[in-house]
């Protein structure tokens, strides 16, 4: 069996999921093709799939015209390693889009992404319960995360 999230796109699907799989390393685009067949959606070619990776996640896309925008219900969390890898995600994605709290952010598209350090899971996961509840704290004040400024905080 295999799991694979689907994403709606009004229109851009193929400019979006290029920006998406450059960005993530491991990514590729599959195959995009048109529907050969008229759908409520318009004529035949008229609608566009795409099978793609983002790291080892499967995806499809389809840009079928306005349906539901992207919401929060739906996001793509980012684990990354170090603070260059946040740095240079959170720039790319933002351009265009909407920044918002815990690391999270909208890009030009709506779709939602938190881009968050591995490290972030390690801390809040620490025996020490009064370290967890440090980095817990000064993760909800921040914006895009920095891993020192988490560090210095499990720290004490």
């Amino acid at each position: 069996m295999k799991v694979t999230q689907h994403l709606w796109f009004e229109k851009d699907m193929e400019a979006a999921i290029g920006f998406y799989t450059s960005l993530i390393r491991g990514s590729s685009i599959h195959s995009v093709s048109s529907l050969p067949v008229e759908s409520p959606s318009g004529p035949a070619g008229s609608v566009k799939i795409a099978v793609f990776t983002l790291g080892d996640q499967h995806y499809m896309a389809i840009e079928a015209g306005p349906l539901d925008p992207f919401n929060h219900s739906f996001s793509i969390m980012v684990e990354c390693d170090t603070q260059a890898e946040i740095d240079h995600l959170w720039d790319a994605l933002r351009e265009g889009g909407k920044i918002e709290q815990c690391g999270w952010l909208q890009d030009r598209w709506g779709l939602s992404w938190q881009i968050a350090p591995k490290r972030l899971g390690e801390l809040m996961n620490d025996p020490d319960p009064a370290k967890a509840k440090r980095v817990a704290e000064a993760m909800l004040k921040m914006v895009k995360f920095d891993i020192a400024e988490l560090e210095a905080v499990a720290r004490g």
